[in-house]
């Protein structure tokens, strides 16, 4: 018999998390107090609105059980995203900084999923307030995806999550209160980092807020500025090596940290996946060197092309999505190099996106055993990963979630080509919203531009490519089988 989904459990989470999100709206509204600002109101309005619907929720399931099983716990990881973004994108509109509710919703999608796209412009005249709360949709997304990919993803066996279960969560019914004791020492760090990269910014030159800000979309991987030129506005060398030294920090995995100050110095450099992924950060950035050096806009020196070469690599490669120059000015060749770095991601565990290092590791292992039994048809390979062997299952789960991975990407493709975009503003949108990056490429959403002028059909589909690619996919797609909803 079939058995109806038990929603309490979702609903009790949705709301502890939409009372904790309101109350984070509080502080920009006493930020735009203190600065005589009149849209301390609207935050005023939107904290109220939103705590009063989650201490409704929890208040209609106070006493219910708290363990949650597979299934619920997928819908719970989808409904609290979207009612998050719902309830974020309330300031962007009620202070009228955007034009409709799809705006609302596209800036707010883009700053808790960290990808940093954007429809604002005028950013450097905008409200402190909406410029702060911009910041801390960045930064409280970005703290919520690294203990989701500890917490949910290995339990859900997402896309070969489950490599990580041992580190992470052996069992659903242990989310929760094992949640609550890793997910403190990660805030901590995470913490710790933005204020260690607010401080180097503000050494370097910035005002306090923009320091402070910067620092919690970069520590986040996420991309929002308070400059519509980007970190480009300050054309200061000490600004941008700092963003590279911290948004690289974001893309390493945070339990790592934590193990590091558990005493483990070593752990990082110990982990195949940071070692494979610095590597291949080096490698890009050479070939991006190379790129900038024979740009065709011929106006970069030999010392500002490595380090554009630099930034720009490692912004794009980890989805951070800042710009400190139009790299779309540079060249076909520069155009194909960032659009296909897009997809490539950090580590498993970070704030980063994309389709993460270690499938890629994944997948090598898996095309050598394939070569290897050619050559050895009667030989036993064992697959490892960090020293320990693999599940038989996690290629095949690699390999499915790749295929779909970019099955997605063509299919948003065409659906945004449909809408009227040229081919160049719809591959790269696509691209850009799958894997959580931000800018894409051509006149329109380039480095230089903002998805303003895209029509509203076209803001819906990249919102939804956004949580698409963010939530691994997998859990947005299980949804739309009818089997999930029976049991």
């Amino acid at each position: 018999m079939s058995a109806v989904l038990d929603l309490k459990p979702v609903i009790l989470v949705t709301g502890i998390l939409l009372t904790t999100l309101g109350a984070t709206m509080l502080v920009p509204a006493l930020v735009d107090a203190a600065a005589g600002n009149s849209d301390w109101q609207v935050f005023a309005g939107s904290s109220a609105a939103t705590t009063l619907v989650g201490i409704s929720f929890f208040a209609a399931t106070r006493g219910m059980s708290r363990t949650l099983s597979t299934r619920q716990a997928m819908l719970m990881t989808v409904v609290v995203w979207l009612a998050l973004v719902t309830a974020g994108a309330l300031p962007f509109r009620w202070s009228g900084i955007t034009p409709t509710f799809t705006d609302a919703f596209f800036e707010s999608m883009s700053g808790l999923t960290t990808t940093g796209a954007t429809v604002i412009t005028g950013l450097d005249h905008a409200p402190p307030g909406i410029l702060l709360w911009r910041g801390m949709l960045q930064w409280l997304g970005g703290l919520g995806i690294i203990v989701m990919a500890v917490a949910v993803l290995p339990m859900l066996q997402i896309g070969g999550m489950q490599v990580f279960k041992a580190e992470a969560f052996e069992t659903p019914e242990k989310i929760l209160p094992r949640a609550t004791q890793i997910s403190g020492s990660m805030t901590l760090v995470f913490v710790a980092f933005t204020a260690l990269c607010a401080v180097a910014y503000l050494v370097a030159g910035m005002r306090p807020d923009d320091a402070l800000i910067h620092a919690m979309t970069t520590v986040a991987t996420g991309g929002f500025s308070t400059r519509d030129a980007s970190l480009g506005f300050y054309q200061d060398p000490a600004i941008e090596w700092i963003a590279i030294l911290f948004m690289i920090v974001g893309s390493i995995p945070f339990l790592l940290y934590v193990q590091v100050l558990q005493g483990r110095p070593i752990a990082l450099w110990r982990d195949q996946q940071v070692r494979t992924f610095l590597g291949v950060l080096a490698f890009l950035i050479a070939i991006g060197w190379v790129v900038a050096d024979h740009s065709e806009a011929g106006f970069l020196r030999e010392s500002d092309s490595f380090r554009a070469a630099v930034f720009n690599t490692v912004s794009v490669m980890t989805g951070t999505g800042y710009a400190s120059a139009d790299y779309g000015l540079w060249g076909a060749q520069s155009v194909a190099f960032f659009f296909f770095i897009m997809f490539i991601g950090g580590c498993a565990g970070s704030t980063s996106c994309g389709i993460k290092i270690f499938r890629f590791q994944v997948l090598y292992a898996e095309v050598r055993e394939r070569l290897a039994k050619v050559l050895y048809p009667n030989g036993v390979f064992v697959k490892r990963f960090n020293g320990r062997p693999l599940d038989a299952r996690v290629p095949l789960a690699v390999t499915t979630f790749v295929f779909l991975y970019f099955a997605a990407f063509a299919i948003l493709s065409i659906a945004l080509r449909l809408t009227g975009l040229d081919l160049i503003t719809a591959i790269s949108g696509a691209g850009s919203a799958i894997s959580n990056v931000g800018p894409g490429l051509g006149a329109h959403i380039g480095p230089a531009g903002t998805y303003q002028p895209l029509p509203d059909s076209a803001k819906w589909l990249l919102s939804a490519g956004m949580l698409l690619g963010r939530l691994e996919l997998f859990t947005v797609l299980v949804l739309f089988l009818p089997r999930f909803w029976r049991s």
